[in-house]
């Protein structure tokens, strides 16, 4: 019965996520100009580009997450959707990991595809390529799940999405700190499965702990 719920619930998420389109493509819009302006801003020099490709991707990630972030909870909570997922019989934290999955799934998948053509364009190396991958596949679902209680928190706020930017940018700063010298040791052809594994911790910890967190900050909203 509450698979059936489930299912249902990831259904609609992801219909719905493909209505808004013009919100569905403005992050990896913005991820994609970013990254595409700094060539112009620092040279062409295809050295510089090597050293800075990796930190400027990511950064780019994360502030474009923080674009698509806030509507990850703003029209179920304006239009009462929320308060009825509160009242259900299944467990509001299964539901809110399956909303923030969906997320993830539309936001950030396309952001990890496009990321090749973008390693070419920064001129790095097939390592270095790998070592992106690896790092953007770890790493975007861990900036979903804690994105998402930073969001349950502050989506009754009028200035939210401020406040959301000031609250997860510091949280973000180790994982971009990992992902960058995964990148760096690829570089140097140095393993940066250590660094992998760090991220990979966080990850599981993350899907053990925040969806049950963040139930709880949608709950302290709501009220």
């Amino acid at each position: 019965m509450r698979s059936g719920v489930y299912a249902a619930m990831f259904k609609r998420e992801y219909t719905l996520a493909f209505r808004q389109k013009a919100e569905l493509v403005q992050p990896l819009v913005f991820f994609v100009l970013v990254v595409s302006l700094f060539p112009l801003g620092v040279g062409p020099s295809p050295e510089i580009l090597q050293r800075i490709g990796p930190g400027v991707i990511w950064v780019a990630a994360i502030l474009s997450s923080l674009l698509g972030m806030e509507r990850l909870f703003r029209d179920d909570f304006q239009n009462g959707w929320l308060e009825q997922l509160a009242l259900t019989d299944a467990s509001l934290a299964g539901l809110m990991a399956i909303k923030v999955f969906t997320h993830w799934l539309v936001s950030f998948v396309p952001l990890v595809i496009v990321s090749p053509l973008l390693a070419l364009f920064l001129n790095l190396t097939e390592p270095m390529y790998w070592a992106l991958l690896a790092t953007l596949a770890i790493g975007t679902p861990l900036i979903s799940l804690v994105g998402a209680i930073a969001v349950g928190l502050t989506m009754g706020l009028n200035r939210g999405g401020v406040l959301l930017a000031l609250l997860l940018i510091p949280l973000f700063i180790p994982l971009l700190i990992f992902a960058t010298s995964a990148i760096e040791s690829a570089a140097m052809q140095l393993s940066y499965m250590p660094q992998l594994a760090i991220l990979g911790a966080l990850l599981l910890l993350a899907f053990a702990f925040t969806p049950f967190a963040i139930s709880y900050a949608v709950r302290v909203s709501l009220n």
